[in-house]
């Protein structure tokens, strides 16, 4: 698979997935915008290392859940690249609160970001995608958005909410050759985070109970990192995956099957 000649917008691409994916499609010829909001010099990183890969990147700020700095990002996008082929929507607020824990500002934050936020960024893209003849939309969802835990309730209701709007897009921009589709990801180690980040395995225990451990989580006996991912977007935004769309993917070292 290789990207030269395309153009992709990665939103939350300064850390943890979106870093990820967005170096992965520089590395293969993508000419990659990076998009942040929080921390210029992560997403400044991303891009240094897009270009030392060989590849060509810029980083550009913006809140996806407010619609005047969403069409300005795009705007920029397309007047410095000529349009957008890919867009990988990644951005998200996780406070991992508790049902009880949550009050209206925080919900609504977080549905501002993950479903406002995508279908914000879909309305953008789509006139630039039409006008190239076609372009892959990859919205990174979560297994939690499959089953319920005691995980976070509101991040676990937006999750559920992104694979809905995905395949209702799917349906509406087929017509375009628009292709819409969905990654689920498991655990996937990110790094730092905003909010309560709770650990993946549990801290304080001896390796190798905490190997064990993390078979009986994960069959696959790790958990993810960014760049597994980022596998699966360059499929799904690649050529190769041109009859495949409205579909969602599980990306979780198996955790969903236990």
């Amino acid at each position: 698979m290789g990207f030269e000649g395309k153009v992709a917008l990665v939103t939350g691409a300064g850390t943890g997935i979106g870093k990820g994916v967005a170096v992965a499609l520089g590395r293969q010829g993508a000419k990659v915008a990076v998009n942040y909001v929080v921390d210029p010099a992560a997403a400044e990183d991303t891009v240094r290392q897009i270009v030392d890969a060989g590849g060509e990147a810029i980083s550009v700020l913006a809140d996806v859940s407010l619609p005047e700095q969403v069409a300005n990002m795009v705007g920029l996008v397309v007047e410095v690249y000529g349009g957008i082929d890919i867009l990988v929507n990644n951005a998200a607020r996780q406070p991992n609160l508790s049902l009880l824990e949550y009050d209206e500002a925080t919900y609504d934050a977080v549905m501002a970001v993950n479903c406002m936020g995508y279908w914000l960024m879909i309305q953008a893209v789509v006139p630039s995608m039409k006008a190239r003849g076609g372009g892959r939309i990859i919205n990174i969802s979560s297994v939690h958005g499959k089953r319920p835990t005691d995980f976070d309730v509101v991040y676990a209701m937006s999750k559920g909410g992104i694979k809905m709007l995905s395949r209702e897009a799917a349906i509406e921009l087929a017509r375009y050759q628009i292709t819409v589709n969905v990654i689920e990801p498991g655990a996937v180690r990110v790094g730092t985070k905003s909010g309560n980040p709770r650990p993946i395995v549990p801290p304080g225990l001896a390796p190798e109970i905490r190997r064990q451990d993390a078979h009986s989580k994960f069959p696959l006996g790790r958990v993810g990192q960014p760049e597994d991912i980022a596998h699966v977007v360059a499929f799904l935004a690649s050529a190769e995956s041109e009859y495949i769309t409205g579909a969602a993917i599980r990306a979780d070292g198996g955790s969903m099957l236990l």
